[in-house]
């Protein structure tokens, strides 16, 4: 494994967790995690990782772009900023595009890039301290990190634009009503929970969970009909494979399957 600065990488058995490890800086985001989240990203593509947790260290998840870093960029401000955004969501897109689900397990105040990150996962775990903003306008910024993306389809347009425009702080509970997170839990439960919820995962058929996260992704550029034949295509890749097969004859000889 690299030595990694700003990040913890571990894989246990199945199971891959990265933890943003900048604590003492709010676990901001700053060039040199952004290009090592692609790195561990680029990790999780491997076929023994069957699901990731991505958490953080301390009593935040992440407060957003390191701006004491971006303040000393100088005249090469623009530049090295889209750099650092590329970097990050070059990330995100491994994350969204790799065959194992991703759980997020927000500890703390997301804020900025750091909310952003928060709400890519395919499931999304809030210990009760976390809080969401987005915070982008209040440093005269505009938002990155995929959140104009994901966040109208997962709450709505008037929902964004409120959080967007005004910076409102979401509770972790308010989150979950607005169906930015799929779990509220107790502080000291939040590893505990996510991680059992990856290990069920990480049992799961691979190749099912992929072709999942594939047909979400598609469905927001798709008409009816292009959609239902990318389902098609994928049940049929899904039922020739061999979790496919084990599933269905688990199925009929009323048994737990056993997937690869």
């Amino acid at each position: 494994m690299p030595d990694y600065k700003t990040i913890i990488f571990e894989q246990t058995d199945r199971v891959a967790v990265i933890t943003l490890n900048r604590p003492d800086a709010a676990n901001g985001l700053n060039t040199v995690m952004a290009a090592e989240l692609v790195d561990a990203a680029t990790r999780c593509q491997d076929a023994s990782v069957k699901a990731v947790v991505l958490t953080a260290k301390g009593k935040f998840f992440c407060a957003g772009g390191d701006l004491r870093e971006m303040a000393g960029f100088g005249d090469q401000g623009s530049v090295q900023v889209k750099a650092l955004a590329d970097n990050l969501h070059q990330s995100i897109s491994l994350f969204a595009r790799m065959d194992a689900p991703l759980i997020v397990a927000v500890n703390g105040v997301a804020a900025g890039g750091g909310f952003s990150l928060s709400i890519t996962g395919d499931l999304v775990v809030a210990a009760g301290s976390a809080a969401f903003t987005m915070a982008y306008s209040r440093a005269g910024l505009s938002p990155d990190g995929s959140s104009s993306y994901y966040l109208p389809r997962l709450i709505g347009l008037r929902k964004a634009q409120e959080m967007a425009f005004t910076n409102n702080m979401l509770s972790a509970e308010q989150a979950l009503e607005w169906g930015l997170v799929n779990r509220v839990v107790a502080d000291d439960d939040l590893l505990k929970v996510a991680t059992e919820m990856a290990e069920d995962l990480a049992r799961g058929p691979l190749g099912s969970h992929s072709m999942i996260k594939k047909l979400l992704l598609s469905t927001w550029n798709n008409d009816l009909e292009t959609q239902m034949e990318e389902e098609a295509a994928g049940i049929s890749q899904c039922l020739s494979s061999e979790d496919g097969q084990e599933g269905m004859a688990a199925f009929l000889e009323k048994r737990k399957p056993v997937f690869k």
